[in-house]
């Protein structure tokens, strides 16, 4: 790959990644190409250069959104599934994720903006969804079960349900309550339950 071509995929790159960002911050319908690509520090004649249209682009920054914790465990040299679900629910259910939603799990951000969108971003919404749900299950005893594979599913859906609501409350000792709660019922949840 040539220099100008090299330089014009990191462009790309870019593009996406605060793309990506800004739609887990602002939802879909949040942002415009004219202030994403004055905050990228490119003209918006440059955006055509890089996609057909907005639509290619919110597909793309989705596609990143939904599979960038995978993929930066992965360069890490870690398996998603390998994470112990202590540790896993931990990271997701913490004060931190809910106050980055920027850098955060797509899913806890943009559920209802996803749901209301085009087959394109629904397929890639949907392929991250399975993915997310394979690696919750690898952390479930018994992994290959139908009850771990009903465990993960009840598991994710209540993490994410859990950061979304966290996020809404504006007190924060209900909203660590919120984190907490369901933090140690999902801990719990491969022993059969609270204890």
């Amino acid at each position: 790959m040539g220099r100008s071509q090299l330089e014009k995929q990191k462009t790309h790159e870019r593009i996406v990644a605060l793309a990506a960002k800004r739609l887990r911050e602002e939802g879909l319908d949040g942002i415009g190409v004219a202030d994403l690509m004055k905050e990228a520090g490119l003209t918006v004649g440059g955006f055509y250069k890089h996609f057909a249209s907005r639509d290619e682009l919110v597909a793309e920054a989705v596609e990143s959104a939904v599979g960038s914790w995978r993929k930066h465990q992965e360069e890490k040299g870690i398996d998603p599934a390998s994470i112990p679900l202590d540790a896993y629910v931990d990271n997701y259910l913490s004060e931190r994720h809910r106050d980055h939603c920027g850098e955060g799990c797509a899913y806890a951000a943009l559920t209802a903006d996803m749901a209301r969108s085009g087959d394109a971003v629904r397929a890639i919404a949907t392929e991250g969804l399975r993915k997310n749900f394979e690696a919750m299950t690898a952390r479930m005893p018994e992994p290959e079960t139908r009850e771990a594979r009903q465990k993960a599913i009840i598991a994710s859906c209540l993490m994410t349900g859990a950061l979304g609501l966290a996020r809404v409350a504006n007190d924060e000792a209900f909203s660590k309550e919120i984190l907490e709660t369901v933090k140690q019922f999902v801990k719990d949840l491969p022993n059969g339950g609270t204890k």
